[in-house]
């Protein structure tokens, strides 16, 4: 079996091949309209971007999306998550403010902001999914409540899970925080040798749960939430992520994304912006060097078959010199292993494919 993936590069000579009017193409390419109904509330799952960052996905481009639903005469909101990290998404009144502050305002995408799991992330409903990891998924309640939702994914790099594209925003981005939590707590960090005392990891623990012991720093391990703000600020890089735990996180990911779906079968599409293709997440407070050139947009209603075609888009490009990218520069090198040697994002992909999310195998169908 195999899941058709519409994809449109960024060539551009006139007024009806621009960005959004391709949006628009893809929009009703992929079947979209199909699933969206007169009056459904339909989420439109993004990021917003930490503050500081600045590749996030442009608000502009969103609103070609809310446009189209709103021609469906459906009720569009844009909608995120609040971050288990302590940044300027932790908790809605610092998420709106982000989410204005980098242009996702009502006169600029046409759609409220709705931050999907309350105002502290305690708003979340149980979902049965019976796999591997978990019975139960936290899934936030406002999306868990909504009739449709579209997702659209910058495609980047990621140092957990290799990348991150549709998947990843429907598991970390769809769960509450006790599910964030849920997925992190099995790649908790691990204090090396390199460790000098200095106690910059501790004053920035938000939950106060590190200390210094005979001059190193020491995590009280059953009280860590795997937030990841020690790693953020080891001026010695002396903090890391136990990359033997990486396989399990990604396949919890898996489980949650899976669960954050399971009531909206033939209700949900996705759209992958392979532009500003950087090493790391988007909620870093900065964003780096991209490692390839900028490629197009896909659609599809199949999340997988669409970030494979995403991935092995990015890897037949030449990577690009300058960047974080170390080796395999080559056409066909996997471009994000190039970057985070020790992620190997392909298990995301199969594990995906195994628990039914969809299909690993597509048709690439060009504009």
């Amino acid at each position: 079996m195999s899941s058709k993936v519409y994809f449109s590069n960024f060539r551009s000579r006139n007024q009806g091949e621009n960005k959004t009017s391709k949006i628009k193409q893809l929009f009703d390419m992929a079947g979209f309209r199909e699933f969206i109904q007169k009056d459904d509330l339909t989420a439109i799952k993004l990021h917003f971007g930490e503050r500081g960052n600045d590749t996030y996905l442009k608000p502009v481009l969103v609103s070609a999306v809310v446009e189209k639903i709103l021609n469906s005469q459906a009720k569009p909101f844009l909608t995120d998550t609040n971050t288990l990290y302590y940044g300027s998404r932790h908790n809605s009144v610092d998420h709106l403010q982000t989410a204005i502050k980098n242009g996702f305002a009502y006169a600029v995408t046409g759609a409220p902001v709705i931050v999907a799991d309350g105002i502290r992330g305690d708003n979340w409903i149980p979902v049965e999914v019976g796999l591997k990891h978990f019975q139960k998924v936290k899934i936030a309640g406002d999306i868990e409540n909504s009739d449709s939702m579209l997702v659209l994914s910058h495609f980047k790099g990621h140092g957990m899970s290799g990348f991150g594209g549709a998947i990843k925003n429907l598991a970390m981005g769809c769960a509450s925080s006790p599910g964030k939590i849920e997925q992190h707590n099995c790649a908790q960090p691990i204090i090396s040798d390199n460790c000098t005392g200095c106690g910059t990891c501790i004053g920035s623990c938000p939950l106060s749960i590190m200390s210094l012991v005979e001059g190193k720093a020491v995590i009280d391990m059953e009280k860590c939430v795997a937030c990841n703000n020690c790693l953020a600020n080891c001026p010695e890089s002396a903090i890391e992520l136990d990359f033997n735990s990486l396989s399990e996180f990604m396949e919890r990911m898996v489980e949650y994304a899976y669960g954050a779906v399971k009531s909206k079968t033939g209700k949900v599409g996705y759209i992958n912006f392979l532009m500003d293709i950087t090493p790391d997440c988007d909620c870093e407070a900065f964003s780096d060097a991209p490692i390839v050139p900028d490629i197009g947009i896909l659609a599809s209603t199949d999340p997988v078959a669409l970030d494979r075609a995403s991935y092995d888009l990015v890897n037949q490009q030449v990577g690009l010199e300058n960047s974080l990218l170390e080796h395999q520069h080559h056409k066909g090198g996997d471009k994000f292993r190039g970057v985070w040697e020790g992620v190997d994002g392909r298990v995301l992909l199969e594990y995906a494919e195994e628990v039914g999310l969809g299909f690993g195998k597509y048709e690439l169908i060009n504009l």
